[in-house]
């Protein structure tokens, strides 16, 4: 068989089975509303919780850097990439979370192959919650150590996994808050199963960051949990704090160990100086402007209220991203494409980003949005025949 040929079955079996994924082009910035093939639609489809993507004061702060230090960083962060602004971006990360030091990786993704490879090697063994994202369950696949994954959310599945384990170091990684249900795992009580078996807490927290906790310090925060408790937290700046890139905290010893040994640290090009300075504007605002969180929790109350009386199928979720179940690929599509004739842009979401019979809308709230627009949501799926 050809490449060719097998890259065309290939497609033409992601057809058949509904699963073909498909670029849209957006032409204007990050917002409540989008436009993508010159329709402007209400957007709730983005991971913009706070409203700060298209916010004003982070664009000017990043034409500012760009215009200070030019439109890239020239180089890893080992050799000459490091400057300024990331050195004040990971102090201040440091200062939000709590911890004493910060790392700043390019991605989020990046992020998690990096801390999971660099802590773990041949012998050791990382547990994972069975619903983590894409890039904790590679970096666990790539790391070289044995995976086992538990129940998600189920800390005694999880204890009773920790008791059986193998020899070598052992690495609880979870989401904080999970990126396709909106569930925050029960961190009291992992932490609690690893303290009794001498394991480590990695949480990634980059749905829970700028939205969960006092300030909007997180899902740890929220759950009074401290760096004993959990050593390596993990969080992203594309979604709450609306720029680019991700970061690690926790000790000095962590930090300068991950700067040593990393591999997607050490050999990546830094991110540009100007997104840190935008983050940084992004974070002063994320840190202090409580209103964005108090709106948000009410525009989500305004759809969970709104929902259960529409009977649509919800998850079980308090956070700005809301799942409906609908089951199959192919309703999912179907309510999808309903929904952005009637000018509204959510996403169907499939395998095997979902476990197969779980293909859901994907909803997610802005502090940009507003109650007329919730309602106007709502009265869309009702519109779709979403019902249960």
């Amino acid at each position: 068989m050809t490449l060719q040929a097998f890259l065309e079955g290939e497609l033409a079996a992601r057809r058949e089975a509904d699963l073909y994924r498909r670029r849209r082009v957006s032409e204007s910035p990050a917002g409540a509303e989008i436009v993508i093939d010159g329709r402007r639609l209400l957007n709730f489809a983005s991971n913009d919780y706070l409203g700060l993507a298209g916010h004003p004061e982070v664009a000017k702060a990043l034409a500012r850097g760009a215009e200070r230090w030019g439109a890239g960083s020239g180089a890893a962060h080992l050799v000459t990439g490091h400057q300024a602004p990331h050195h004040a971006l990971e102090a201040e990360l440091a200062a939000f979370t709590d911890r004493p030091r910060a790392l700043l990786f390019s991605t989020g993704y990046m992020a998690n192959l990096g801390i999971v490879a660099a802590l773990l090697d041949r012998g050791d063994t990382v547990f994972e919650d069975r619903l983590n994202h894409a890039s904790l369950l590679d970096a666990g696949i790539l790391s070289r150590a044995r995976l086992r994954r538990y129940a998600h959310a189920d800390a005694a599945d999880l204890e009773t996994r920790l008791a059986a384990a193998e020899s070598g170091r052992r690495l609880v990684v979870t989401d904080g808050v999970f990126s396709m249900d909106g569930d925050v795992a029960p961190l009291p009580a992992l932490a609690a199963a690893c303290a009794r078996h001498d394991a480590w807490l990695m949480v990634d927290d980059a749905h829970g960051l700028g939205v969960l906790g006092v300030g909007g310090r997180g899902s740890l925060a929220a759950a009074d949990l401290d760096m004993d408790a959990v050593p390596v937290l993990m969080g992203t700046l594309g979604k709450a704090f609306g720029t680019f890139g991700a970061f690690v905290a926790g000790s000095e010893a962590l930090i300068e160990y991950l700067i040593q040994a990393a591999r997607p640290y050490v050999y990546t090009t830094a991110l540009p100086a100007a997104v840190a300075e935008a983050t940084r504007a992004a974070l002063r605002l994320a840190r202090t402007e409580d209103w964005r969180r108090e709106k948000l929790a009410a525009l989500v109350q305004r759809f969970r209220r709104g929902a259960n009386e529409l009977g649509l199928p919800l998850m079980a979720s308090e956070t700005p991203i809301q799942p409906v179940l609908l089951g199959s690929a192919e309703r999912a599509l179907e309510v999808s494409a309903r929904l952005q004739e009637a000018g509204i842009l959510v996403p169907a979401i499939r395998p095997p980003t979902v476990p197969a019979g779980t293909a859901r809308l994907r909803i997610t709230f802005s502090a940009a949005h507003t109650e007329a627009q919730v309602d106007r949501l709502l009265a869309a799926l009702d519109e779709a025949g979403v019902a249960a």
